[in-house]
């Protein structure tokens, strides 16, 4: 069970307020949207999740333990610009994440164990839809496989919360709407909390089982003295609940379509 509490959080550069006593509660494989205008301080919101900012009042609890100060394989993170190693193949970017944690010095596995890394690795790679690649290096990949590759490198560390700041806002309409499908699959199959940045309301309704709403309510010459606050909590109906199959409003997709973004299937 991973609960994320976040309680009476402020953030501040200088005088500037950019969050004003956030307080929030995400349950367990919660799929959480944050929206909100530019400038909100949505992102800031995500990069305190992440560990790369720190609250500058108020604190943030994983499971009722303190937030670790640095970024860690608890926590996934797919950013809008692609954000895998150009150097590496398929294979290789999904491998890495295997590699690092388990082989602090050396950063590669060995023996059977490389061969085991190597067979999940494979495996997530069909399941996101990018069998057949695992030889190819990314400036040979779309926007949009680019992206599952992220998505693959960033599960394959098993992480708890997987954090998406405006992963797919970049893609064409078409394509984004397969990686939502993706999306929702493997929020399905993952045992992770999910929290995504976006702009596109109807992304956040389509993915989301919450959309937290920030807005800074306060605007004029002052403005900078006043931060973003939490303006709406929705919770999406018809509940969505990890682990189940998507009804028909909620996933429109035709059955003998559901494929068409790997072999991973939801549970019945």
């Amino acid at each position: 069970m991973t609960t994320i509490s976040i309680e009476h959080v402020w953030k501040e550069y200088g005088d500037q307020i950019v969050l004003e006593n956030v307080s929030l509660t995400f349950g367990h494989r919660a799929f959480v949207a944050l929206v909100g205008p530019s400038g909100c301080g949505k992102t800031t919101f995500l990069r305190m999740l992440l560990s790369e900012e720190t609250p500058t009042r108020g604190r943030i609890l994983i499971d009722g333990e303190p937030l670790p100060r640095e970024p860690g394989a608890d926590r996934g993170v797919v950013f809008q610009r692609y954000s895998v190693f150009p150097h590496l193949t398929v294979l290789g970017n999904v491998l890495l994440a295997a590699e690092l944690p388990r082989a602090r010095f050396t950063g590669r596995l060995f023996g059977a164990a490389r061969r085991d890394a190597q067979e999940e690795a494979r495996a997530l790679i069909a399941e996101v839809g990018l069998a057949g690649a695992e030889d190819k290096y990314p400036a040979a990949l779309s926007g949009g496989m680019q992206q599952r590759l992220a998505l693959a490198q960033a599960i394959m560390r098993k992480p708890k919360i997987l954090l998406l700041d405006e992963p797919f806002g970049a893609l064409d309409p078409g394509i984004r709407a397969d990686i939502h499908v993706l999306m929702k699959r493997l929020w399905n199959s993952c045992e992770m909390s999910v929290v995504m940045v976006t702009h596109d309301l109807r992304e956040a309704f389509t993915l989301a089982t919450r959309i937290i709403a920030f807005e800074r309510r306060r605007n004029g010459d002052d403005r900078a003295r006043y931060g973003a606050v939490v303006a709406k909590d929705i919770e999406v109906w018809p509940r969505r609940i990890a682990g189940h199959t998507a009804s028909d409003r909620d996933d429109p997709i035709s059955a003998d379509t559901t494929d068409r973004d790997g072999p991973a299937h939801l549970p019945r």
